[in-house]
C-alpha cells in the first residue's frame, strides 16, 4: 500500500489541527496514523494517509501547501510504502532529576542504543519539584536494561525507574505504605525514646534493624523495653510533633480521588499510626500495640509483631479483601522490614531507602518528595494539580 506522510511544524495556536484535517477531508483519503506534540509553543503534527492517485495527489499536495502558507507553517512530504505499524513498547523508563542535566539523558539513550533498542516516544511527566521524563522503549530486555541503568542513575544523581510497557502501570488499584521515614519524616520509636532518655541506644538499634543487620522483632522488643514508664501524655506529645514527608498528603489525596485504595502497615505503633491514618482518610491500618497498664507503658508489645513477613501478609490480606490481584498493587518502604511486601507487590518502590532495599525494589526514589511515586503510575503533575483543584 502506497502512503504519504505530511509533517507540519511552526508556532502553535488554536485551530491549526482542525484546519489541517478539514483540508484533508476535501479528498478521498484514509487516515492511518496521527502524531502531535507541542514544545515551548512549537507545534509538530504528522499525518500518515493512504496515498491518492494521479491528479488527486497533486491537488492534495497543492491544497496543503497553500494551507501551510496561510498558517505560517512548514510542510514536509514523504511518500512511501506501508503503514506505520507501531512496535510494542516493552519498557517504560521514568527519569527524575533535581535538577535534570543533559548528561543523564545522554547516558540513558546510549544504553538503549547499545542494546539495539529504540525510543518510540519521550514525554515530560513533571516540571516540579522534580523534573520527570518518561521514555517509551521497544526492543530491549527489561532485566538487562534495569541492570545497566543502575550505575547510570548513581553516576548522574538521578532516579531511573524501569517498568514493563503497556497499561500495567495504569492498572494499580492499591498502594500500601510504610510509615516511619516513608509517610512521615520521623521514626516514632526514637521520638518516644528521647522522652524516655534512651534515644541514643534506640537510634543505634533502629539503624541496625533497618539495614537488616539484626532481627526486627528482637530489635523492637529491645527498644520498646526502654520505653517503660512513659504515659499517654508522652504519646500524645509525640503525636503532635510528627511531620509528614513532603508530598505525602498530595500522594494520598490524589490516589483517593482516582479511586485507588491506600493502606498503612507499620513496624511502629497503632497508638500513633491510627490517628495519623484517620487524619488522611486512610481506613486500613496495621501496626504494633504497646502494652499500657493504668496509663503507663510497661515496656512490652501486645500481640504478634509486625515484622517484614507480617507486612507482606497485610498487603496480601488487604488486596484479597478488595479482590485486587497483587500485580495491581504498589508497596512503598525504606527499611529491611519492608522487603517482603516490596517483593510481593506488582510495583515495589524504595523511598529514600537503605541500599539493601533500593537494590531489591523495582524502582528507587531518592528525591525527598513522596508524591513522586505518582509519576511512576503515569500520573502527570498537571493531572495532580487538576485533581487537587477539583
Amino acid at each position: 500500500m502506497r502512503t504519504v506522510l505530511f509533517s507540519f511544524s511552526g508556532a502553535d495556536r488554536s485551530g491549526i489541527t482542525s484546519k489541517i484535517f478539514n483540508a484533508l477531508a476535501e479528498f478521498d483519503v484514509t487516515v492511518l496514523d496521527v502524531g502531535q506534540v507541542v514544545l515551548r509553543g512549537r507545534l509538530t503534527v504528522g499525518v500518515l494517509i493512504s496515498a491518492p492517485l494521479g491528479e488527486m495527489e497533486v491537488a492534495l499536495r497543492h491544497r496543503l501547501t497553500v494551507l501551510t502558507g496561510e498558517l505560517g507553517l512548514e510542510l514536509f512530504v514523504q511518500a512511501g510504502e506501508g503503514d506505520s505499524a507501531q512496535p510494542e513498547v516493552g519498557v517504560h523508563l521514568t527519569l527524575m532529576g533535581m535538577p535534570l542535566r543533559p548528561q543523564a539523558v545522554a547516558s540513558i539513550t546510549e544504553v538503549i542504543f547499545n542494546l539495539s533498542g529504540n525510543i518510540e516516544r519521550i514525554a515530560r511527566v513533571s516540571d516540579y519539584p522534580v523534573v520527570a521524563i518518561e521514555f517509551f522503549v521497544s526492543g530491549v530486555d527489561i532485566a538487562t536494561i534495569k541492570t545497566l541503568l543502575a550505575p547510570v542513575a548513581k553516576e548522574n544523581g538521578v532516579d531511573i525507574a524501569v517498568q514493563r510497557g503497556g497499561q500495567a502501570r495504569h492498572s494499580k488499584r492499591l498502594v500500601m505504605l510504610d510509615v516511619d521515614s516513608t509517610l512521615i519524616q520521623n521514626e516514632v520509636i526514637e521520638l518516644l525514646a528521647d522522652r524516655a532518655g534512651s534515644g541514643v541506644l534506640v537510634k543505634e538499634i533502629t539503624a541496625r534493624a533497618m539495614n537488616g543487620e539484626i532481627d526486627f522483632a528482637e530489635a523492637l522488643r529491645e527498644r520498646v523495653a526502654t520505653l517503660a514508664g512513659l504515659t499517654q501524655e508522652d504519646i500524645d506529645e509525640v503525636q503532635r510533633t510528627i511531620a509528614l514527608t513532603p508530598g505525602a498528603r498530595t500522594l494520598v489525596e490524589t490516589l483517593h480521588r482516582l479511586g485507588i485504595h491506600v493502606g498503612l502497615v507499620s513496624g511502629g505503633f497503632i497508638e500513633v499510626v491510627a490517628p495519623l491514618a484517620h487524619s488522611l482518610g486512610i481506613k486500613f491500618v496495621r501496626a504494633n500495640s504497646l502494652e499500657m497498664i493504668d496509663g503507663v507503658l510497661t515496656g512490652k508489645v501486645l500481640g504478634p509483631i509486625i515484622d517484614r513477613a507480617a507486612k507482606a501478609q497485610a498487603l496480601r490480606e488487604y488486596a484479597d479483601s478488595l479482590s485486587i490481584p497483587l500485580d495491581q498493587t504498589v508497596a512503598i518502604g525504606d527499611g529491611a522490614n519492608d522487603l517482603d511486601m516490596i517483593a510481593a507487590a506488582g510495583l515495589g518502590v524504595a523511598f529514600n531507602a537503605k541500599p539493601l532495599v533500593a537494590n531489591a525494589a523495582d524502582a528507587s526514589i531518592t528525591a525527598p518528595y513522596l508524591d513522586s511515586v505518582l509519576f511512576l503510575l503515569g500520573i502527570t503533575r498537571g493531572e495532580i494539580t487538576s485533581y487537587r483543584g477539583a
